[in-house]
């Protein structure tokens, strides 16, 4: 079955889902391990939101939220891209693919976002444009 010209994806093939599924399971297996030796990294509790395959799965960018205070966030990313090659090398043997895929950790300010849009909702300005009629009634 032949693509049409010129149609592209408007996101991620399923492969690059699967594979960033696989490898956000496997790093959450590693970290759950505690055989990490940078200061940075140890003890330190952390959750992998996501992780995003590039197109050809040689490079995966990875989403993370360390526990605790947000003080010291570029600190602990800085940390991780440093032990990079750790994680590459077991992540290779964790997971089947061709290629390891280079790693590239990130902070991820999705849920300060989604914090910040549901205090926007919560001000009396947008509740009562948001609420309509029931704003009236209350009134």
């Amino acid at each position: 079955m032949h693509k049409k010209e010129g149609s592209k994806r408007a996101g991620p093939s399923q492969r690059q889902l699967r594979v960033g599924e696989q490898i956000r399971h496997a790093l959450v297996d590693i970290f759950a391990d505690h055989h990490l030796l940078d200061p940075d990294l140890m003890e330190k509790a952390i959750t992998i939101t996501e992780v995003k395959m590039s197109p050809d799965l040689k490079l995966a960018t990875i989403f993370v939220i360390p526990f605790g205070k947000g003080e010291g966030v570029k600190k602990f990313v800085a940390a991780l891209n440093r032990a990079n090659g750790y994680f590459r090398g077991r992540l290779a043997r964790a997971v089947e693919l061709k290629f390891a895929p280079r790693l590239h950790f990130l902070a991820d300010h999705s849920f300060e976002q989604a914090g910040r849009i549901e205090q926007l909702l919560h001000q009396p300005e947008i509740e009562r444009d948001l609420g309509g009629d029931e704003a009236k009634e209350r009134e």
